[in-house]
């Protein structure tokens, strides 16, 4: 078994560390504001921190192979993600936001990853997508890493003051090409209301949920509505922070089978796991 480290996130760091107003999706009127980076948004060298990756697996039990790989911020020589989180404001985290990004797929391109890469976003840092993703997509094809191989995750714990305008966003993500994915999904703001405005690829079952499920009926009970939820809108499932085979056993019998965490691997700084790095996997059946 891993041990297990804390696993954060950009945008939950900095609910923290910035003004509550600040903390927002921006809504449409505000478009007009956003930020000319005069095409310098993916240079990270122009931070005034360095930051690198750790790439965590995400399981498919049913085809028994590789997934995806979510990106997690680290630091420069594998520090915790608060040192570099930290360092991050109002001021540059637009810019934060754009590098994160490149330096993802840069280097997941440079370990030939194989499977999807899953990206955390900040919707607060999306003014217009269409313009905020140019960036991204001269990365992609600049590296040859395929656009239908990123998907984007945003965190449904913000607290959201437009959650149309946040479905507009990802509704354009999805046109481009990439694939979308609301995280932590059940821990925080919108909920139902997001998924009812919008359908993202795929839904993250939030830790919480998942912690100890085979032994919580009402979390089993939870889980299993929302499961049926997204079967209708044809939206797959990941279920995070998966620790004991028991909590995985109980999630295949409620028809999960892609699954993130400890109990398969922790996130590897600058690598990719590979089945045969699995910590753990249940018996074919």
């Amino acid at each position: 078994m891993f041990r297990r480290t804390p696993k954060v996130r950009p945008m939950l760091k900095l609910r923290r560390t910035m003004n509550s107003r600040n903390f927002k999706i921006v809504p449409r009127a505000a478009a007009k504001e956003a930020p000319d980076c005069g095409g310098e948004c993916g240079d990270s060298d122009r931070l005034p921190f360095s930051f690198s990756y750790a790439f965590q697996p995400i399981v498919d039990l049913n085809a028994r192979e590789l997934f995806a790989h979510e990106a997690l911020v680290r630091g420069p020589k594998g520090e915790g993600a608060l040192t570099v989180l930290e360092q991050v404001n109002e001021a540059n985290r637009y810019r934060f936001d754009q590098a994160c990004r490149v330096k993802a797929i840069k280097t997941a391109a440079r370990l030939a990853m194989k499977t999807r890469l899953s990206i955390n976003f900040m919707p607060n840092a999306i003014y217009r997508p269409e313009v905020c993703i140019r960036t991204t997509l001269e990365t992609a094809r600049a590296t040859g890493f395929p656009i239908e191989q990123i998907m984007f995750e945003t965190v449904e714990g913000e607290e959201i003051s437009d959650a149309k305008w946040l479905a507009e966003v990802l509704s354009e993500y999805q046109r481009i090409g990439f694939l979308t994915a609301i995280d932590d999904f059940g821990a925080g703001y919108a909920g139902l209301n997001l998924l009812a405005d919008f359908q993202p690829d795929i839904v993250k079952l939030d830790m919480g949920l998942i912690r100890d499920v085979d032994q919580r009926p009402a979390r089993q009970a939870i889980v299993r509505g929302v499961a049926r939820i997204c079967a209708e809108l044809d939206i797959r499932i990941i279920a995070e922070g998966v620790e004991r085979a028991d909590e995985c056993r109980c999630l295949q019998d409620l028809g999960i089978s892609l699954m993130q965490g400890f109990l398969f691997s922790p996130a590897i700084f600058e690598g990719t796991g590979s089945i045969a790095s699995l910590g753990w996997m249940p018996p074919q059946t």
